[in-house]
C-alpha cells in the first residue's frame, strides 16, 4: 500500500491534470462505465462537525475507493483547514487497500475543476466578466480554474461577509485581472459566468439578478438544506449536474424539485454533453445552471493521478499491511 501525504500533493497534480481527470470521469459516468455509491453525511454530535463518506467505482479507469472526511468549524482556530479529507483507494481486482492519500488540496482542486468543466461546455464563447459569489478558502481555486476557460477581462465578487473579499481581489491581481466588489444587483448585471461557492442555507442570488445568457456553476450546496440561488432561476434555465441523484437530494436543485418547479427528468448529466449525446448551450440567450454537488468519483480520479505521480517521483511511502 502506498501513502501519499498531504504535504506532497501540491507538487504532484496540476489544475490541468485535475480538469482532465474530472472531465474523463464525468464522461464515464454518463456512459455507465462509472458510478457513485450512496453518500453518507452526518452531524457527529461532537465539535459541531459534519462527517461522511463518498465512494464509487470507475470501470473505465479501474479506480475503486472512498473519500472520508467532513467539516470541523473550529479547526481554523487551531491553525488547521476546516474541511478535512482523506482518500483510500483499493485494488478493484482483489479488494486489497492500494493507497492512502491526503485529500484536502485534492478536494479543492477537483471542485474547481468541476465548475471549470461546466464553463468550458456551457458558457457563452464571448463571456468576458466572471462573477464569484463567496470568498472562502475554495473561492481562490474556483477563480483560478474558471479564468482558464474563457478570455475573461474582469472579475466581480460578492460575499455575505465583505471583509473576506480581499482574497478574491488578491487572486484576481495574481491572474492579472481587475477586480470589483459589487452589490448583488450589479453582480448579476455584469457577470456572464457566475460561480457560487458559499456555505449558505438560504438563497442569496435571486431570479431578478440573473440575465439571459448567463451560465451559473453552483458549487457550494452539497448537503440537505444548503442553498445559494433562488429556485425560480431553475424555471428559466437548462439544468445540468455532475450526478442527477445527488443534485435532487443534496444539491442546489433540491429546492426547485421540492417546490415542483422542475423534476429530475429536467436535469442533464454534464457527462452526456462531454460525450456528445446531449446538447449543451443552445443559444446565446439561454441561462444554463450546473449543479456541482461533488461526487466521490471526482476524488478517486484525482487521487489516482496523485498516486501515479508520487510513485513515479519516489515520494510515495510504501507500507506492508
Amino acid at each position: 500500500m502506498f501513502i501519499v501525504p498531504e504535504k506532497e500533493i501540491a507538487g504532484l497534480v496540476s489544475a490541468d491534470q485535475c480538469f482532465e481527470a474530472v472531465e474523463a470521469v464525468f464522461a464515464a459516468m454518463a456512459r455507465g462505465d462509472a458510478y457513485n455509491f450512496p453518500v453518507i453525511r452526518e452531524a457527529i454530535g461532537h465539535a459541531e462537525a459534519l462527517y461522511g463518506f463518498k465512494s464509487g467505482f470507475d470501470r473505465a479507469g479501474a479506480v475503486l475507493g472512498l473519500k472520508s472526511g467532513g467539516y470541523w468549524p473550529g479547526n481554523a482556530a487551531k491553525g488547521l483547514t476546516n474541511h478535512q479529507s482523506t482518500v483510500v483507494l483499493f485494488d478493484p481486482d482483489s479488494g486489497r487497500p492500494a493507497a492512502l492519500v491526503g485529500g484536502n488540496l485534492l478536494t479543492a482542486l477537483r471542485t474547481a475543476a468541476a465548475s471549470a468543466v461546466s464553463i468550458r461546455y456551457l458558457a457563452r464563447s464571448d463571456a468576458r466578466v466572471l462573477g464569484v459569489l463567496g470568498a472562502g478558502h475554495q473561492s481562490a481555486f474556483q477563480l483560478r480554474a474558471a479564468v482558464a476557460q474563457r478570455r475573461f477581462e474582469k472579475i466581480v465578487g460578492w460575499n455575505y461577509h465583505p471583509e473576506m473579499l480581499p482574497r478574491l481581489a488578491e487572486t484576481a491581481a495574481e491572474l492579472g485581472l481587475p477586480f470589483e466588489a459589487v452589490s448583488l444587483e450589479d453582480f448579476g448585471a455584469q457577470a456572464d459566468v457566475i460561480v457560487t461557492i458559499s456555505s449558505s442555507f438560504s438563497a442569496q442570488l435571486m431570479d431578478a439578478h440573473v440575465r439571459p445568457g448567463t451560465h451559473l456553476a453552483c458549487m457550494g450546496t452539497d448537503t440537505t438544506g444548503k442553498q445559494e440561488i433562488d429556485p425560480a432561476i431553475f424555471v428559466r434555465a437548462r439544468v445540468f449536474a455532475d450526478e442527477i441523484a445527488q443534485s435532487v437530494e443534496i444539491g442546489e436543485a433540491q429546492h426547485a424539485v421540492a417546490a415542483g418547479l422542475i423534476a429530475a427528468e429536467d436535469i442533464v448529466e454534464i457527462g452526456a454533453v462531454i460525450n456528445g449525446t446531449a446538447p449543451g448551450r443552445q443559444s446565446d440567450d439561454e441561462i444554463t445552471v450546473f449543479d456541482g454537488t461533488g461526487v466521490g468519483l471526482q476524488d478517486l480520479a484525482v487521487a489516482a493521478r496523485a498516486v501515479a505521480a508520487a510513485r513515479a517521483r519516489g515520494v510515495a511511502v510504501e507500507v506492508d499491511l
